[in-house]
């Protein structure tokens, strides 16, 4: 069975640099305290660790 990721938006991208902010788009996040839960890929894993300071990551 895949490992999933649920990945929390906990700060906001306002005064973040515009390639943080594409970040945390492109991992399907818009609002605060908004959570989607992704598969534990390589590339999940990069995109997390750019903006690891934005977020919360639980593996379920």
């Amino acid at each position: 069975m895949a490992k999933t990721l649920k990945i929390t938006l906990v700060k906001s991208v306002i005064g973040a640099p515009p390639k943080q902010k594409k970040t945390v788009e492109a991992l399907g996040l818009k609002k605060l305290h908004q959570s989607v839960e992704l598969g534990d890929t390589p590339a999940t894993r990069g995109a997390i660790a750019k903006v690891s300071h934005l977020l919360n990551v639980e593996e379920l």
